[in-house]
């Protein structure tokens, strides 16, 4: 019941950013036409899934390997709860979703903090390569932002990590986890972070290059840096909820090289809505994903087994 309660929270929450800012995404959409806004669309959508599948290696590298529908029903119905301000909703989400598919709720959140923790590094990775030559503004006015990628690469290191979430979970008082983060794991998590900021930089893409943009800077390399960079910032003011304002504002900042103040802010909230929807949508697909299925039934679970160990509970 309390999670019904959650989930119904979350998506009034979700509906009232639409509602709000529905009108200025409105009129964003047709001045950049159908074509242009169901091709980003698209491209948020497959941004998403990149996302689900990061946060699902992880979840394979501590123990837990989730068939791709569980994990689509965890993950994407977890997520609704990021429109909460602060991002703890949407983890205890995960971890509860995640316990009635058979996943430890010690082992769903350590993947659930270490996803965000991937998600900001490769972000920051992103647009510290991309936004150099594209909007050296951007860099400037976030410079703080920018200054914890070295920090955030040390502390991806999987032993180090590792550690944290041993530490993590020490604090909360809650299982240990029977095996450490690899490289691999890691890596494979790092890629598919990768994939989905290139999906969101054509997601923006295709809405910058309908507007009259001063020419000189590449498109596509100012769109992956520049979204990654709001994102990012975004992410780390907990207490806008799904980084609301923050990220149109650096949104704004980063594309002014080719874009006025005006028509980047339309794009800004445009884009912010496309998110919302594709937040909804791949919520109503994770929603049905967990339909139908016995929510005591581990077998849908399939465990990672350590060499000289029992499959773990």
């Amino acid at each position: 019941m309390l999670r019904l309660v959650a989930l119904v929270v979350a998506l009034v929450l979700l509906l009232l950013v639409l509602r709000d800012q529905g009108p200025q995404a409105y009129a964003a959409a047709r001045a950049v036409g159908p074509v242009a806004a169901a091709g980003s669309l698209v491209a948020v959508l497959v941004g998403l899934l990149a996302s689900a599948l990061v946060w699902r290696a992880l979840l394979a590298d501590l123990g837990t390997r989730l068939p791709l529908r569980p994990a689509a029903h965890v993950f994407f119905v977890g997520q609704l709860g990021k429109y909460v301000p602060g991002s703890v909703f949407a983890v205890a989400a995960q971890m509860e979703l995640g316990r009635s598919q058979g996943a430890p709720r010690s082992r769903v959140g350590a993947a659930s903090l270490v996803f965000m923790g991937v998600l900001v590094c490769a972000g920051l990775l992103t647009a510290a390569v991309a936004l150099p030559l594209t909007s050296p503004g951007a860099l400037d006015r976030y410079a703080w932002v920018l200054a914890l990628l070295p920090v955030g690469l040390v502390l991806l290191a999987p032993p180090v990590l590792s550690r944290l979430v041993a530490v993590g979970l020490r604090l909360l008082r809650r299982d240990p986890l029977e095996r450490p983060l690899t490289w691999r794991g890691t890596g494979a998590a790092l890629g598919w972070a990768l994939v989905m900021w290139a999906a969101y930089g054509v997601h923006l893409l295709l809405l910058v290059r309908t507007q009259e943009v001063t020419p000189g800077p590449d498109l596509l390399a100012l769109s992956t840096g520049a979204y990654a960079l709001a994102w990012t910032a975004g992410f780390l003011v907990v207490i806008a909820p799904a980084g609301a304002g923050v990220r149109e504002a650096a949104l704004v900042l980063a594309l002014s090289p080719v874009l006025d103040r005006a028509p980047a802010l339309a794009l800004a909230v445009l884009s912010r809505v496309l998110m919302t929807l594709g937040d909804l949508l791949w919520g109503a697909v994770g929603a049905a994903a967990g339909s139908g299925q016995d929510g005591t039934d581990v077998a849908t679970v399939t465990k990672v087994k350590q060499p000289g160990k029992a499959a773990d509970a």
